[in-house]
């Protein structure tokens, strides 16, 4: 990967004659330096997805004026849906957490050594066991209980906290609650949860036992945004791991959990780096 600042335009519009040339002559026409370029043309629904890396310095103009002048000549005349970010801008990422260590233990552990240059303004969890260790690591851990009577009030003061910290990216490292149809709503292309299965395969509880109830030879892990609808989000990453007849359920929680947290963490980096665009309850991936 490259050290030098960069911008990073993710793009996806009704693919016609002319994109590529359209997009490139104007990163040239203003000195862009085109670092990493990946496209990809869709037959099925006839839609064209772009991301393209430029190095920041070799514009002739800051972000605020390439937004506005690649709006009024490339974007509307293509009748694209676009953003573009600044890689020296670090993403902001809220993570919630349960009883579960794992996932959780495994992001902290790529934030420190930086494998993931983020920012973690605040970890929110429904129970307070893991208060110390967040606490130790210098992030502020904040408590917000959630029980069969106060769910939606849990939920609103969720979304508040997000708001306030100016959280980018929601991560639910094994959260073990389902969140209401209003922050999916609120957050919709934001959220992202580990689930502990193959999806569409086995979703809901226990994935692992209803696995070992069927006799399966492979289980596997999917990172996924997260929608209203239970485990049915766009899937981002996924993963797997071969089992037999031995495997108790136990053993199965045990192999899953190396798999979740690799699977969460590549599917975290790929949204962080505007890798993944999402079209309907597909989603495209430049890895």
């Amino acid at each position: 990967m490259h050290r030098d600042r960069f911008y990073t335009l993710s793009a996806s519009c009704p693919d016609q004659v002319g994109i590529i040339a359209k997009v490139s002559a104007f990163i040239a026409q203003h000195g862009g330096w085109i670092l990493e370029s990946s496209f990809h043309a869709d037959d099925v629904t006839g839609r064209y997805f772009m991301r393209i890396e430029i190095k920041a310095d070799s514009l002739l103009f800051l972000l605020a004026e390439f937004r506005s002048r690649f709006k009024a000549e490339v974007a509307e005349p293509l009748s694209m849906d676009w953003q573009i970010s600044d890689s020296a801008v670090k993403k902001r990422v809220v993570v919630l957490v349960s009883k579960q260590e794992h996932c959780l233990y495994d992001l902290l552990a790529r934030w420190q050594s930086k494998e993931l240059d983020i920012e973690i303004p605040c970890v929110i969890s429904n129970h307070d066991t893991f208060k110390g260790f967040v606490e130790w690591h210098g992030i502020p851990f904040i408590q917000v209980p959630v029980t069969k009577d106060n769910k939606a009030a849990a939920y609103a003061e969720i979304q508040r906290i997000f708001e306030d910290v100016r959280g980018d990216t929601m991560v639910l490292a094994r959260y073990m609650q389902i969140l209401s149809p209003e922050l999916c709503d609120a957050l919709a292309g934001r959220i992202i949860n580990i689930h502990h299965s193959f999806l569409p395969s086995f979703a809901g509880a226990k994935p692992y036992h209803q696995a070992h109830e069927r006799g399966v030879k492979l289980i596997g892990a999917t990172c996924h945004y997260v929608t209203s609808e239970l485990d049915a989000g766009p899937i981002i990453e996924q993963d797997v791991i071969r089992i037999d007849h031995s495997d108790a359920p136990e053993d199965m929680v045990r192999y899953g959990k190396d798999i979740e947290k690799t699977v969460l963490a590549r599917g975290l980096r790929y949204h962080l780096e505007d890798r993944v665009l999402v079209h309907g309850n597909k989603t495209i991936v430049f890895r």
